[in-house]
């Protein structure tokens, strides 16, 4: 199994920026890729964005495109959220999670293990 923990979620005003992490621990040699999707309330599950364990390919929503980066620490097993120019309809929980699926994927049923989340509120 894999252990994922979130971090860095909070309250910032619209224009602002704020920075996930999410560290992996376990069986983190079955990691291919990892992402980060978000969850507003009474909407789906949505994806944000993704990356390669190796050698640290990126997929974005176009939400988010030119906006967040992610990017990866494989020393620390922990992965980035850097997201910039917040929106208010940017608020939403956000969800790490892993897949072993060999490919590139946005959908979240390739994704197999998940963090517990942490909220990002976005004030206009």
């Amino acid at each position: 199994q894999v252990q994922l923990v979130e971090s860095g979620g909070g309250f910032v005003q619209a224009g602002g920026s704020l920075r996930l992490s999410c560290a992996a621990s376990g069986r983190t040699y079955s990691i291919y890729a990892m992402g980060w999707f978000r969850q507003a309330p009474g909407k789906e599950r949505e994806f944000v964005s993704a990356i390669t364990w190796s050698p640290g390919t990126t997929s974005h929503a176009d939400s988010v495109l030119g906006r967040f980066i992610i990017s990866i620490d494989n020393a620390k097993n922990t992965v980035y959220l850097e997201m910039n120019s917040l929106k208010p309809e940017d608020t939403a929980v956000y969800y790490c999670a892993t897949s072993s699926v060999r490919r590139m994927s946005q959908d979240r049923d390739m994704y197999n293990y998940w963090g517990q989340g942490t909220q990002v509120t976005v004030s206009s």
